[in-house]
């Protein structure tokens, strides 16, 4: 029997078990439903959470591994110019972008995303050891090109993930979890590098920055095997509500029923809708398209991360050292991502939890600009990294405005990251070795293009405010919006009408 054949017929298994298990859930808010919500979810941050951040942790040590790699001889052993090693960088980019959109499109259609996601895990990781082996410019970029193929899947995907099962006041901070994992591998990420770097310089023949792809591998494929072949373990990541292996009939309907209750309507697609319906429907609405320009410049104002080595660098301290010191502020960026989504979640606010962290780095670029003194540069590099505390809501913040049909939030989550990323792109070309050790151009543009993504923040608030305002005051216009089909299901899932299903609609508000 075919590996499809099965998976088919255990999801048959479990719909048909979940009919005659259909025990009616506990009314939203009684002390029943919030004990078997807070059950479900606390089981889900066990499972979910721990290995997307593993995986994390070791995508972004991968992609930063060319930049730390630079300080002990890759341009030198390659015969790579200032040109080529910043087209090295925006090559990975290229791909990155474009392939977004579509994983994400097939991430919505398949039925386990754990198994895409895994399998992409093991592309990435191979293809980044083949860097260690390349001799010559042309290897490392096609390297680098198919790189970003498998590296789409994961961060735009997992959001995605997470969007499926927590509702959009847990959403942040689970988020902004995944995202921490980014932040640690820029401090944990160099030192690793420095240990590899300093000890492992001719080891075998072999220089040091290619023990670093080397070494960095063996780790991937230790964890894609875990997720590959430990799926019925606690660490598996989990599918959909509607299909997840380990939680009971009743919690699935529960996961289901909460996300209904969350936005008015269940949480899935028409029979109808097609993946490219779904593309059609993000691409024509106007918010995901102000979102994505400003994801491309905040990222051009960030695109300082793919050169912080070589900014810590500037302070005169051994490559070591350097890499050492890269730490810190990483850490503390860590911390402060968490913080602030807890809060955001609290709070519901989204705009001074997003774009307040940006003027953070604009601060630390003024301080950088006005000073070559050791301590307020590093003390500015501080202020530089909690910028990405802001970064790491954004996708949050598009999944809740664009929240159904799933078809058009997996597009539009992707729309946004996929094109945001083109700011790293252009940043690549921003920190130029000709302007150092002051970068004063470099931090003149990307304090611009945090300014431009403040305003458009603003634009998207003051939009959600008002189509709020407009719900608060016309009942009908309400209605108008209700979907039918997915309330209906929503009503089916809590066990009530359909009309009350719709007044529970009506009391859904966007998040600004």
């Amino acid at each position: 029997m075919a590996v499809g054949d099965f998976d088919d017929k255990v999801d048959v298994a479990h719909r048909e078990h979940a009919q005659v298990e259909e025990d009616a859930l506990p009314s939203p808010g009684s002390p029943e439903r919030i004990r078997a919500e807070r059950e479900l979810v606390r089981r889900l941050d066990l499972r979910l959470l721990p290995i997307v951040f593993l995986i994390f942790i070791m995508n972004y040590i991968d992609r930063q591994a060319v930049t730390t790699a630079r300080l002990r001889g890759l341009e030198e052993d390659l015969k790579l110019s200032d040109v080529q090693y910043s087209t090295l960088l925006s090559t990975l980019y290229a791909t990155y972008c474009t392939a977004q959109i579509p994983s994400n499109m097939i991430l919505n259609w398949i039925r386990r995303p754990s198994w895409y996601i895994g399998g992409c895990v093991v592309c990435w990781g191979t293809i980044s050891a083949l860097t260690g082996v390349t001799q010559s410019f042309g290897g490392i970029l096609a390297c680098r090109l198919i790189l970003g193929l498998p590296e789409a899947a994961f961060y735009p995907g997992t959001v995605y993930l997470l969007s499926r099962w927590y509702t959009k006041k847990e959403l942040a901070f689970r988020s902004a979890f995944l995202y921490s994992g980014l932040l640690i591998s820029n401090a944990f990420g160099a030192l690793l590098a420095a240990g590899i770097l300093s000890n492992m310089e001719g080891k075998r023949g072999i220089r040091a920055w290619r023990w670093l792809f080397y070494i960095e591998h063996v780790r991937r494929v230790f964890v894609s095997i875990c997720l590959h072949f430990n799926w019925s373990t606690r660490w598996a990541l989990p599918d959909y509500p509607d299909n997840t292996r380990w939680i009971s009939s009743f919690d699935r309907r529960l996961a289901q029923a909460r996300l209904a209750d969350d936005a008015g309507e269940a949480d899935r697609d028409h029979k109808d809708e097609s993946l490219f319906g779904g593309l059609i429907l993000a691409v024509k609405d106007v918010r995901v398209w102000v979102f994505a320009i400003l994801n491309v410049a905040q990222l051009l104002g960030l695109s300082f991360v793919n050169f912080f080595p070589t900014l810590t660098a500037t302070l005169q301290y051994s490559t070591t050292i350097s890499l050492v010191l890269a730490a810190p502020p990483w850490i503390l960026a860590a911390i402060s991502c968490c913080v602030n989504a807890w809060h955001a979640d609290r709070t519901g606010e989204r705009f001074f939890h997003v774009a307040g962290w940006w003027w953070c780095t604009v601060l630390g670029f003024i301080i950088a600009l006005s000073s070559m003194n050791v301590g307020a540069r590093y003390v500015s590099m501080f202020l530089m990294a909690v910028g990405y505390t802001g970064f790491a809501m954004t996708l949050v913040w598009v999944s809740n405005t664009v929240a159904r049909p799933p078809a058009k939030r997996a597009a539009a989550i992707g729309l946004v990251n996929g094109i945001g990323n083109l700011g790293n792109l252009i940043g690549s070309y921003t920190w130029k070795s000709d302007w150092s050790p002051g970068y004063h151009p470099s931090m003149g543009i990307s304090m611009g293009a945090l300014v431009i993504s403040s305003i458009l923040s603003l634009g998207i608030r003051e939009n959600l405010r008002r189509a709020n305002k407009r719900m608060d005051a016309d009942e009908k216009e309400q209605i108008a919006v209700v979907d039918k089909e997915r309330v209906e299901e929503a009503a089916r899932l809590e066990g009530i009408t359909f009309e009350e299903a719709v007044e529970r609609r009506k009391g859904f508000r966007y998040l600004y």
